[in-house]
Order: C-alpha cells, then sequence, then structure tokens
C-alpha cells in the first residue's frame, strides 16, 4: 500500500497533468467559491496553449495515457459511474482508448517461451505481425501447424513486459486517495470510492493473468454451446499461460464497420436482436456475462454469427442480483412500483430506516414518463441509470457489480441502435426476461425449491437414529452428569488413544456433545 507520500505526489502529478492538458480548463467555473476558483485559474495558467483548440475529450484522453495504463483504466472505468463524474464526461470517458506503441516483438518471444517453456520454432510457424497494441497487452496474427500438417491462424496476446510493477505502484495510489476520500469527505463515502479501488485492482489482475482471461473465454463457450447465432473464440491451451493466451483466429467484419456488415450482405436487425438476447441471457441466465461488449470486441462471421473477443473483463451476478435485476425490469413493465421499492428493501439495497412509500412515489417519477414515449426510443440501460440517481436520495450504496452491468447494457444497446435505429429493446428482451421469471418464479421453480425441501428433509430423517441414540445416552446419563460433571477414566482415556479418529468423531464425541447442548439448555431454563 502507498503511503502518504507517495500517495499526496501522486495526487499532485495527476492534477497537474490534468491542468496541463487542459482538462480542468474545460469544465466551467461558475459558481465556483473563492478557493476553487483561485485553485481553477492557476490550473489555466499551467495548461497548453493548443489544449483549448481540442475537444474535452481529446485532453481527456491525451492527459490519462500521460499519467499511465492504470489511470486509463480507471477513465474506462469511470465511463461506467455517471453518477460520479456526470452524464457528459461519462460518455466522453467512454471513448477513452489505450494509444500506446507497440513493443518489440524480441521481448514478446522472449515472454512467450518463457511463460510456455518452449522455442518459439516449436509453438507457431510465424509469430506474424502486430494487430493490436494496449497498455496491457499487444495481439499478434500468427500461423500454427496443426497436428495433420495443415495450417491455420491464431491470435496470440502477450503480456506487457513490467507492467504489473507500474499498475501496482499506481493503485497503491489509488488505494490511498480513495481511503483519503472516505475519511475526509461524508459525501464521497456512498460512492464507496475504496471499492471502486478494490474492483479495479481484481479486474485489472485478472486482466494481467491471460489464463484467466482464457478460462473466462472456456466457460462462457460452454454457457453458450447449445445457443445460436453469438459465439466465442477457442482457447488453444497448449499455448496458453500466464503472459500469453492463443485463441482462434476470427476472420470477420467489425461490428464497429455496419456499412460493411451491410455490404456483405447480413440482416442487420437480426444482429442488433442477437446481441441483446445474448447479453441478457449471459446475465439472467448465466449470470456470468462480457462486460467489454462494445463494437470493437464484436465480429460478424461469414455465416452470420456475432462472435465476441476480448474476455478480459467479465461481470458476475448472484442468483439473487439475477432475481432483482428481473423483477425490477418486470416490475416497470407492469408498472407496479410499489413492488420494485419492495424488492430494494428486501435485498437490503436501501436501509431500512427509509420509508417504502415514499421510495415507490420516486420510482413512479421514473417509470411514468416512459410511458408515453414510442417504445423504439426507451433504454433499459437508462432506466437503470436513472434508478441509481434515484436511490442515491434514498442512501442506496453503489453496488459495483450491478452498476457494471448497467455500463454494459447501456454499450449493447448502442451497439444494436447502431444497426437499428428503430431498434424496440423492450420487444427484443421480453422472451428473455420472460424465460427466467418463468424458470425462476413460475412453477419450475416451485417444484425445484419443493425438491430441495425434500432432500433436506431426508437428510434429516437419515440423522434421526443418530439424535436418537444420543438421546438415549443422556436419558442415562444425564443425572450422573448434573451431579458430578464429565470425568474421564483409564478405560476411556485408553479409548480415545486407540480407537480410530472417525469413530470417536462420529461416535462417543456426537454422543457428549448432545449431552452438554442439552444439560446447557436445561440449565438455563432451570435458573433463566
Amino acid at each position: 500500500m502507498a503511503n502518504p507520500i507517495s500517495g499526496t505526489l501522486a495526487l499532485i502529478r495527476a492534477a497537474f497533468v490534468l491542468a496541463r492538458e487542459g482538462v480542468v480548463g474545460s469544465f466551467p467555473a461558475e459558481g465556483l467559491p473563492p478557493g476553487p476558483m483561485l485553485a481553477y485559474r492557476f490550473a489555466r495558467l499551467l495548461e497548453r496553449r493548443s489544449a483549448s483548440k481540442r475537444e474535452r475529450s481529446d485532453n481527456l484522453s491525451r492527459a490519462f495515457n500521460r499519467l499511465g495504463p492504470s489511470y486509463v483504466k480507471l477513465g474506462q472505468f469511470l465511463a461506467t459511474r455517471p453518477d460520479i463524474v456526470g452524464t457528459g464526461v461519462a460518455t466522453e470517458l467512454g471513448l477513452l482508448q489505450d494509444k500506446v506503441p507497440p513493443f518489440p516483438t524480441e521481448l514478446a518471444i522472449s515472454e512467450i517461451e518463457v511463460t510456455l517453456g518452449r522455442k518459439i520454432d516449436e509453438l507457431f510457424i510465424e509469430l506474424g505481425d502486430v494487430v493490436g497494441a494496449a497498455s496491457i497487452a499487444q495481439v499478434y496474427k500468427a500461423r500454427i501447424r496443426n497436428d495433420d500438417g495443415t495450417e491455420r491462424f491464431a491470435a496470440v496476446k502477450v503480456i506487457r513486459p513490467n507492467v504489473r510493477a507500474q499498475f501496482r505502484r499506481e493503485l497503491d495510489a489509488f488505494a490511498f486517495i480513495a481511503k483519503f476520500l472516505e475519511r475526509f469527505f461524508v459525501s464521497a463515502r456512498r460512492l464507496r470510492p475504496v471499492a471502486i479501488v478494490e474492483t479495479l485492482t481484481q479486474s485489472t489482475r485478472i486482466e494481467m493473468d491471460l489464463r484467466l482471461e482464457a478460462a473466462a473465454s472456456s466457460e462462457m463457450a460452454e454457457n453458450l454451446a447449445d445457443d445460436s447465432g453469438f459465439r466465442v473464440p477457442r482457447i488453444d491451451w497448449e499455448r496458453t499461460g500466464r503472459d500469453v493466451v492463443t485463441m482462434e483466429w476470427i476472420d470477420g467484419i467489425k461490428m464497429a464497420d455496419v456499412k460493411a456488415i451491410e455490404a456483405a450482405g447480413h440482416d442487420t436487425k437480426k444482429l442488433a436482436v442477437t446481441v441483446v438476447q445474448s447479453f441478457l441471457r449471459q446475465a439472467m441466465r448465466d449470470g456470468f456475462f462480457h462486460a467489454d461488449m462494445h463494437q470493437g470486441n464484436l465480429f460478424v462471421a461469414a455465416n452470420g454469427d456475432v462472435v465476441a473477443v476480448d474476455l478480459g473483463i467479465v461481470g458476475r451476478l448472484s442468483a439473487d442480483s439475477k432475481r432483482f435485476l428481473a423483477e425490477i425490469l418486470y416490475g416497470f413493465i407492469r408498472r407496479d412500483y410499489r413492488r420494485v421499492a419492495e424488492l430494494h428493501f428486501e435485498a437490503g439495497y436501501v436501509p431500512r430506516n427509509q420509508d417504502v412509500a415514499s421510495f415507490a412515489q420516486a420510482l413512479r417519477a421514473i417509470g411514468e414518463p416512459i410511458y408515453g414515449q414510442p417504445a423504439e426510443t426507451i433504454s433499459m440501460g437508462h432506466l437503470l441509470s436513472l434508478l441509481f440517481e434515484v436511490t442515491e436520495l434514498f442512501h442506496m450504496e453503489a453496488r459495483p457489480e450491478l452498476v457494471l452491468l448497467q455500463k454494459t447494457m447501456v454499450v449493447v444497446e448502442g451497439v444494436a441502435r447502431s444497426f437499428d435505429p428503430k431498434f424496440n429493446m423492450w420487444v427484443a428482451a421480453e422472451p428473455v426476461v420472460s424465460d427466467y421469471i418463468l424458470n425462476e418464479l413460475g412453477p419450475a421453480a416451485k417444484l425445484r425449491e419443493a425438491r430441495d425441501g425434500a432432500q433436506a428433509a431426508l437428510r434429516l430423517l437419515r440423522r434421526v437414529p443418530d439424535l436418537a441414540h444420543g438421546l438415549e445416552v443422556l436419558s442415562i446419563q444425564l443425572p450422573d452428569l448434573i451431579e458430578n460433571g464429565i470425568r474421564l477414566n483409564d478405560d476411556t482415556l485408553k479409548d480415545l488413544a486407540t480407537e480410530k479418529r472417525a469413530s470417536i468423531m462420529s461416535g462417543r464425541l456426537a454422543q457428549w456433545i448432545i449431552a452438554i447442548s442439552l444439560v446447557s439448555i436445561a440449565i438455563s431454563l432451570a435458573f433463566g
């Protein structure tokens, strides 16, 4: 963890770079108190002359890339939190991309050989050229010889040298700043900056262990095995390790190039539905979703399938969170604001000292304006964003997993509408949400609950003979226990020394524990 001096220096450096690149000066200063106004004017003095001629998003990109790779990741993460930085800034941060030159291929080869323990010529016919470089890793298009002598292309992702040490230093500084904010700024506590930094830290750790990205891709492939129209690349585990992952090369058109996809004859409206429904199935059915589904990570294969790459960022939802999400959407569709409010309290997301009726009234203020709009203009992601804004009034703490889901939903909706401007999110989502509601809250769910209850009852019945035997022992030995306490004679000690541990645990000790427990209860009742 960074000490106060290094943390303070990191904060000063970040402030200087943001001022120098014109980020501070690009924000309005009206209404600032005297102290912040003085700091604002000083920041304008430090500003580059060229900064005022650029868009704020360009200034943000230059500043974050200059500060370092972890700041780029922080900026991309804050793009998911419009409740912190505002909708406009969040949108601009969403455009933030890593802008770093590729590192030498010689270093990449060294990383691959050390990680996999084999010479590069044994692994690949040719490593090929760099096709993408980012702050954490870069990607090559390689050629591999199959066992039957044929060849295939593969995407090989290699970690940037020394990146872990750099991230560790910068994330330690973030942790110090977050703790400072939570300690001295009461208004910042609800936003849970420490939890945000911890989430960012965990996310980058996963991204920097490429085995975990490979495992995520493998898990998602299993989840999607029976789905049509959407898949992820196959992993080449023989050529995958901590610092390198090799996967199927995708020959397709990036979904960022809508015109090329149209020219290839693909059904764009069908693609829009496929992307949205697949994401919702991942979230609601599997509780495991691709959390970076922007157009640069989505390809359309020749057969019309959507292929998602780069699973460095994934999200998980617990069973309770999945049910919470589905019932909220279902409640808004039915305009049952009272039920949506009760769900927040039942989940423990809103403190019990708040008023359910007042919260339902606030939810109505979100939901009712929706019903006067054309369905194709209603954004599910925007709805959740408004919901999080309202919950701030009722002191609901930010839920990182739900915020990540909301951010991804906004991105996925944007992808869908780029292919179909009149895309109806609710019509596309209805089959997935209905299936979830039916499976988790309908008759089939009740049968599963009954089955689980019956199995628990059977497990209890199997223990009845042991319990009965324990009660029999108790009835015989209880008077002596009450009068003289527990005694271990020589024969008992010899038995304890020679009997098998499993027999002792399941037999004698179980009997004594039951007896002692019942004695304790009896004494407490007698003297209570």
